[in-house]
């Protein structure tokens, strides 16, 4: 059996994300309360493979996450892009009309401000989590209350599911990456042939067009940037170290990319090489 270790309770979206990352293989999921607990947990056990949110289409980057991966030994072996969706669940036999309270982590009782406007006696609670809300409900047998949650939370729980699709913006997607300690890596991530991604990490001189000199190289190695976040590097103002995504169709032109761009860092690390998730 493999184990994921996962952010939240089981029935998050962390889980939902992991079992279909991994669908048709027999997993166990490990819950962790934070983001530094699964990380604490990923360096013990090398066997343990992770499943972490690094963006979302609405929230943007998690900042800390990527600062997470990296000071750990960890690589990137994989990505996992889910849609969003949260559902209103409660008791059987509760309606909205019922519903007197509403618990949820806040970003998700933000998600659905709408719904939750259109009915004002609805009191929102905040809470750790989205699948926990609704975990507690089922286990307090807590009537009048509700949870906004995923719709695998809710059949996890047993709860009914009062409204589907209550968030506001239909285009909210979370991208999760696959983390393993290198000497599984290997094992567990894709093959060469079947690689087409790459997460990487630098810093640059603090010297006018060093940026645009890295960029100009990979473009043209027929490099495609994905993403490129900024993130301020503390104790040395006004320097920042780069988080780029590339793909690209030739592994080998990548390798050469990067051999191109490293004289011109000031340090360089691949957080790994991967095969591209698409719909």
């Amino acid at each position: 059996m493999r184990q994921i270790a996962i952010q939240g309770v089981a029935g998050c979206y962390h889980d939902a994300a992991a079992r279909e990352y991994f669908a048709g293989e027999d997993v166990e999921t490990v819950a962790c309360d934070t983001f530094p607990a699964l990380f604490g947990r990923l360096a013990a056990d090398a066997s343990m493979i992770g499943v972490v949110a690094i963006e979302n289409t609405i929230a943007g980057s998690l900042l800390a996450n990527h600062e997470l991966l990296r000071t750990s030994s960890l690589r990137v072996i994989g990505e996992f892009k889910m849609r969003i969706s949260h559902v209103l669940a409660a008791l059987h036999g509760e309606s909205i009309e019922s519903v007197k309270e509403v618990h949820s982590h806040p970003m998700a009782l933000m998600q659905c401000e709408q719904f939750l406007r259109n009915h004002p006696l609805m009191k929102m609670v905040e809470s750790f989590d989205t699948a926990g809300s609704a975990r507690d409900i089922a286990a307090g047998n807590l009537r009048g209350h509700a949870a906004v949650c995923g719709e695998y939370a809710a059949s996890l729980y047993g709860l009914d599911i009062l409204a589907r699709g209550i968030e506001t913006n239909k285009r909210n997607f979370t991208r999760f990456l696959v983390v393993a300690d290198p000497l599984v890596a290997s094992e567990c991530g894709p093959g060469e042939k079947e690689i087409d991604k790459a997460s990487i990490e630098f810093t640059l001189p603090h010297r006018q067009g060093a940026l645009s000199k890295v960029l100009t190289i990979l473009s043209f190695y027929d490099m495609n940037l994905t993403k490129i976040q900024s993130t301020p590097i503390v104790g040395r103002e006004w320097e920042y170290r780069f988080y780029v995504d590339l793909t690209f169709d030739s592994l080998l032109r990548y390798r050469q990319a990067i051999t191109a761009i490293t004289p011109l860092l000031n340090d360089i690390r691949v957080l790994g090489e991967y095969r591209e998730f698409k719909v």
